[in-house]
């Protein structure tokens, strides 16, 4: 099988698709408006041409968030984005929010530090949120989904998140289809959160090769067995599953306990259950 092959989109009926979800969704929710952190990476840089598409740039605030050790291309790709797109954009420096309580304890490690800044951040988002009235828009692509890669009620929050269908390298042809610019959709994938941070460093193998293999366990639901079958390295196979069966409650809303008829998140699922 030509798992690359496999993983190539038609860029624009994906697109269509996507932004009529973005619209519809909105429109379901009864809100006009969107907002969302804009990193100046290629995820969000899609989200954000995704939703101007969808309902126009003006009705989208985007939130630049830098901490003291972001990457100085981090805000340049931003902008650049902002510009193309006509988007609304405010722009918030973390520091002072994170820093006092990264003093409470000096030994935290990268990742808790991190997870911090990530969930400072989306205080900041679902502030806005209520200031701009608009919906949060994520930026979470599959591959990172799948993975739990990244910070629950952190950079994984959002209300709608178009990228959620697309794997990583996807991403990447779904941003040069709508016009992010190359170098953006070239430069090494990092979530910013300390200096000299890429995705594919602390993952430890490339998007490239992981998307092939959730491909193929996830899309084809291949076994452990076949994956390897299939060439792919049975180490590498166990890694991944075990990631992908440890983050699973990332993936979930908070289970509930099933004491009525009908509860909520399982069986009542509003707004849906009305056909609205």
């Amino acid at each position: 099988m030509d798992i690359a092959a496999k993983l190539l989109l038609n860029t624009d009926v994906t697109r269509r698709v996507l932004v009529a979800f973005l619209r519809r969704e909105l429109q379901r929710f009864g809100f006009k408006k969107a907002v969302l952190n804009l990193s100046g990476g290629v995820d969000s840089s899609l989200s954000c041409f995704l939703i101007a598409e969808a309902i126009g740039g003006e009705n989208v605030l985007t939130l630049l968030l830098p901490y003291r050790t972001s990457a100085p291309d981090s805000e340049q790709h931003a902008q650049r984005v902002i510009a193309l797109t006509g988007v609304a954009s405010k722009t918030i420096d973390i520091t002072p929010m994170v820093d006092p309580y990264l003093e409470q304890d000096p030994q935290m490690n990268d990742v808790r530090r991190g997870n911090v800044m990530a969930r400072m951040r989306m205080i900041v988002l679902y502030d806005h949120s209520v200031s701009w009235n608009g919906l949060a828009i994520g930026t979470s692509n599959k591959t990172e989904l799948l993975l739990g890669y990244g910070t629950i009620f952190g950079d994984m929050a959002s209300a709608i998140n178009p990228l959620g269908d697309l794997y990583k390298t996807q991403v990447r042809q779904m941003a040069r289809a709508v016009g992010v610019p190359e170098a953006i959709v070239q430069k090494a994938p990092s979530a910013d959160l300390w200096a000299g941070q890429t995705d594919e460093g602390e993952l430890g193998f490339t998007y490239a090769e992981v998307d092939k293999l959730l491909y193929l366990l996830v899309d084809e639901r291949y076994t452990r067995d076949e994956a390897i079958a299939a060439g792919f390295d049975a180490k590498f196979v166990d890694i991944v599953m075990r990631k992908m069966c440890t983050s699973q409650f990332k993936r979930m809303p908070p289970i509930v306990a099933k004491v009525s008829r009908r509860d909520v998140g399982h069986d009542f699922l509003y707004p849906r259950d009305w056909g609205t």
